[in-house]
């Protein structure tokens, strides 16, 4: 059943031997452990025979059938820790908090509980490769509660010089849902976490969707930064040179589809350098008002070459 602690319980005993104690009735003023304890409780109790200078503290459980009080487990006692083989005579029994089972701060400011220490900030276990383990109730779930910025739990490594932080959003995405561990390494899933399987391949079960970015040009300049998306369109407004920038490194990918839409003027484009197309030959554009011309690039040395295909061309 429970472990019981409760104020102000003593009664005497007759009990010799090393076996349960037989509870005689509670001292004046106190009460019995009859009255605080039910079948199969479990307490703390104190032992103390003054007739033979004998005493026992220790973990017992309580019987309702006949009154008794078995040792369950004996923590301190005047026969070296052992059960006390009591002789003859009136004996005091009382529910006690044993030091050994006590919590307290020590003068570090900690607080250790089996296993468990509690210092400061931190909860950390002092059992050899011990756990740390949480049980919320039925379909409850262990929470952790923001403060200034939004809930947080940063996975250290084994020294604790760094870490991976993973934060809640912030209040003002009023965002409420679930993200879940995934079934299968490396498959996607609804609502799932994106992982690769032991190969480092990484398979989409459904569709993928990229943000169409859209290019403007200034001073007959413009900039495609491969960090912004995969796909990009730019309506021409006026003549445009163009810089691709931030590709992946030297030993990646980076490809994207470029859209290019014609303006009521014939307008051209300067591409750069290190784009390097079929037969050596750029592209003509499209020439008529809203024309569409759609060209695809991909670099795997960081930049240095981006070859760049003609996908089609009098589009729309």
């Amino acid at each position: 059943m429970a472990l019981v602690l409760k104020d102000r319980v003593k009664e005497t005993t007759t009990t010799t031997g090393t076996g349960a104690i037989s509870l005689g009735g509670a001292v004046a003023n106190f009460q019995a452990f009859s009255a605080v304890l039910s079948n199969a409780d479990t307490t703390y109790y104190a032992i103390v025979d003054t007739t033979n200078t004998a005493f026992e503290v220790g973990l017992g459980t309580y019987a309702s059938s006949g009154n008794t009080l078995t040792r369950t487990t004996v923590l301190e006692s005047s026969n070296s820790g052992s059960a006390v083989n009591f002789g003859a005579g009136s004996k005091n029994i009382f529910i006690a908090y044993p030091a050994e089972k006590a919590v307290y701060e020590e003068s570090d400011g900690s607080v250790l509980i089996e296993n468990l220490e509690l210092n400061a900030n931190a909860i950390k276990s002092t059992d050899t490769n011990g756990n740390i383990q949480l049980f919320p109730n039925g379909t409850g779930f262990t929470e952790l509660y923001g403060n200034t910025n939004a809930g947080t739990i940063r996975f250290n490594c084994e020294s604790n010089s760094h870490g991976v932080t993973v934060q809640g959003p912030a209040h003002s995405a009023a965002a409420t849902y679930t993200v879940k561990l995934p079934d299968t390494l490396g498959l996607t899933q609804a609502s799932g976490i994106v992982t690769s399987d032991a190969n480092g391949v990484v398979s989409f079960d459904n569709g993928t969707i990229d943000e169409a970015t859209s290019i403007t040009s200034s001073s007959n300049a413009a900039t495609i930064n491969l960090r912004d998306g995969n796909v990009f369109e730019h309506d021409l407004t006026e003549n445009v040179t163009y810089t691709f920038s931030n590709p992946a490194a030297s030993g990646r990918a980076s490809a994207f589809i470029l859209k290019v839409i014609q303006d009521s003027s014939a307008r051209t484009i300067t591409w750069p350098g290190s784009v390097d197309w079929p037969a050596a030959t750029a592209p003509t554009l499209t020439a008529t008002n809203n024309g569409v011309d759609v060209f695809v690039f991909f670099t795997i040395d960081g930049g240095t070459t981006y070859y760049g295909f003609t996908a089609g061309q009098a589009l729309g």
